[in-house]
């Protein structure tokens, strides 16, 4: 990951691939059966500079 894009993302990291999934099989699953709309924001508390 550059320097440019860490310093752009408050975790200062990026997201791995079992993170990334977590957010993914929560939306697949039941328990986001409530869920009429929204965001799932997964990342990292990125901020455009």
């Amino acid at each position: 990951m550059g320097d440019f894009f860490a310093g752009a993302v408050a975790l200062k990291r990026g997201g791995t691939v079992e993170e990334m999934a977590k957010g993914f099989l929560f939306l697949a699953s039941d328990d986001s059966s409530y869920m009429t709309g929204g965001e799932l924001l997964m990342d990292g508390g990125y901020r455009d500079l």
